[in-house]
């Protein structure tokens, strides 16, 4: 039995010798690499924590110290020593293990996360928690050098500085422009300033210099200045949090030795360790953006780019436009919350420089700044997931809707998302974008319906956003030349009888293919603020039925909206709301999410079927 096969709880853990970590370590890799690759999921972070993930449990007694990850994607080799080794190869999939902690999961997942820069503040409240009910319990965060662009980050440092409370904070830095920090003299001089003798002299010079006012904040300042000279810790010093590293974050010796050290003091601490993000297989470390997320792969070969044509993805739809429309308007600015891959700005960061913002994992910053670009005549595009824009909805109230300012969102991952789960579902978008004064927002339902609209938006003088769903489109290429779209204009895709489908966005497809031999009509909306009222009302009057369909939640979302309408001007026609139901969905696959919505064909067409039992006949298309 190999060490990991002996490992099913980090109390088993805690019971080998120090000097059979570093064989842990190899073998944790090693099984990350094997099954990741095979089933796959986030890879490179997690090989960059192996020896952390261990340390940390070695160390602290989870799950009654309190491990906060922050994001998630390093936490594969948590889930691994918490009892979850042999489900791994079903992360991500339906019923299997989820892509992130969730409390739900395990006991050592003390704090549920998917969204960047929560683990400071979690972090914090728990450590309230144990002073307040008198708990002797650690609390330690994760968090990553990404996530300390996030204004929350900060938040919570300054006030973890100001209320003092028993906490570690772990940076994980794996930045390589720091890489010569580390080393021997880093580690020893990390370890000298987090040991007892040097704890005890710092505080009883405290006592005695703090009755000499001058003398002591002369010593302050020296101390200060001495640790600015051999690691960037100042401005977490300045914060009140105690600043030690860097260290080495893949030295097993070191970090136990350090997180021992500073297990034993009190206060808010923070130990900045240097990490290479997928530590260990070559290929990633090599392209570690590449690696972050993967599908199967042969780890003997690494990634291959496929060699058979893929249908376009609404992600390369959106690439493709921004590109050709700032090439046309000079006035075009491209911004994106730390997104630059997944949100398709690639080419225009390369080709457009000067015009490109990446504001780092700052949303509620990113529309603020589009906002006062926007002010000074410039076209600000804001590249940004559907869950990511809830983070700065104030923002988009206040700096932008309220002040009537032309800045295109281009809203990525709308809908149900797939194995990311529910943190990342883009369920809400169309109820909380549809109430707001001044917003237009659009969802297509083909490529060059999506390039169409982004068009559209980007000539408006006013907020625009146009949802898009993550993947492939169904087929239909995009146009070059570019044409506005009639405001509020809905399209009659299929004239029928007795029943109109109104659907919204991606749902067109499903609903022709579940309706092609039903006498009945289908509408391609497209707008879902402006409404095509009049359409609306002409169908409502010729129609006994009428459904709306939409990937977004039912709550307040585009069907909503078709009902307030008609409840305002009454025809007698009944109408039903089919979209996401009033709960979180688990992972899964999104054709899997979708039936289970019952918005895939085969149950669209079971709910005709059942509301109207004599549709059927060859419809006339228009």
């Amino acid at each position: 039995m190999s060490l990991l096969e002996s490992i099913n709880s980090p109390a088993d853990l805690r019971r080998l010798n120090q000097d059979d970590l570093v064989v842990l370590a190899d073998e944790l890799r090693q099984f990350l690499i094997d099954t990741v690759s095979g089933c796959g999921g986030h890879f490179g972070a997690g090989l960059g924590v192996v020896e952390l993930t261990i340390a940390l449990h070695f160390v602290f007694d989870t799950p009654k110290d309190r491990l906060i990850w922050d994001v998630g994607h390093q936490s594969y080799p948590h889930k691994v020593l918490t009892g979850r080794r042999d489900q791994l190869s079903a992360i991500r999939q339906r019923n299997g293990l989820a892509p992130f902690p969730t409390r739900e999961e395990s006991e050592y997942d003390t704090f549920g996360v998917g969204h960047s820069s929560t683990s400071i503040s979690a972090a914090l409240g728990m450590a309230t928690a144990a002073a307040h009910d008198g708990k002797k319990r650690k609390v330690v965060a994760v968090i990553g050098d990404g996530a300390m662009t996030a204004g929350m980050a900060f938040e919570a440092l300054n006030h973890a500085g100001d209320i003092k409370r028993d906490m570690i904070i772990v940076l994980n830095d794996n930045d390589m422009s720091i890489s010569p920090n580390v080393g021997a003299l880093s580690s020893y001089l990390t370890r000298i300033l987090s040991g007892r003798i040097y704890t005890s002299v710092r505080q009883s010079g405290k006592k005695v210099l703090e009755h000499m006012p001058p003398v002591w904040e002369f010593a302050r300042r020296a101390e200060e200045h001495m640790k600015g000279m051999i690691a960037p810790g100042t401005l977490f010093e300045e914060l009140g949090i105690n600043y030690y590293g860097p260290v080495d974050g893949h030295d097993l010796d070191s970090l136990v030795k350090t997180l021992i050290n500073l297990r034993e003091m009190e206060g808010p601490r923070l130990l900045h360790i240097i990490t290479r993000k997928g530590k260990g297989y070559a290929p990633a470390e090599a392209n570690p953006v590449q690696y972050h997320g993967v599908t199967p792969f042969d780890p003997a070969l690494g990634m291959k780019k496929s060699s058979s044509a893929k249908a376009l993805s609404y992600t390369q739809v959106f690439s493709d436009w921004l590109c050709d429309m700032a090439g046309l308007d000079e006035r075009l600015m491209g911004i994106t919350p730390a997104m630059r891959e997944g949100s398709g700005l690639v080419s225009f960061s390369e080709q457009f420089p000067k015009r490109y913002f990446d504001v780092g994992i700052a949303e509620q910053h990113a529309l603020t700044f589009a906002a006062g670009l926007a002010c000074e005549g410039h076209k600000p595009v804001v590249a940004i997931y559907s869950s990511f824009l809830q983070r700065a909805y104030d923002q988009l109230i206040h700096d932008v809707c309220l002040q009537n300012l032309p800045v295109l969102l281009a809203i990525d991952r709308a809908g149900v998302v797939g194995a990311d789960g529910p943190t990342h579902a883009g369920s809400f978008d169309l109820s909380f974008l549809r109430c707001l004064p001044n917003m237009v927002v659009m969802a297509p339902a083909n490529e060059d319906e999506c390039r169409q609209m982004l068009y559209t938006g980007f000539m408006l003088d006013q907020p625009a956003a146009v949802r898009y769903p993550r993947g492939t489109g169904i087929g239909v290429q995009p146009q070059k030349v570019m044409t506005a779209l009639p405001l509020g204009k809905g399209q009659v895709c299929r004239r029928g009888r007795g029943v109109a489908i109104l659907s919204f966005g991606p749902m067109l497809q499903p609903v022709l293919e579940a309706t092609q031999d039903l006498d009945i009509t289908v509408v391609n909306m497209r707008f879902i603020k402006p409404l095509d009222e009049a359409l609306m009302l002409e169908l409502a009057k010729t129609h006994e039925l009428l459904v709306t369909i939409e990937d977004n939640v039912v709550a307040g979302g585009a069907g909503s909206a078709v009902a307030e309408y008609l409840a305002a001007h009454p025809t007698g026609a009944v109408i039903h709301l089919l979209g996401l139901p009033d709960r979180f969905l688990a992972h899964a696959s999104r054709p899997e999410q979708l039936a289970e919505c019952g918005l895939d064909a085969a149950h669209i067409r079971q709910f005709i079927q059942s509301i109207y039992p004599g549709g059927f006949a060859q419809s006339a298309v228009v």
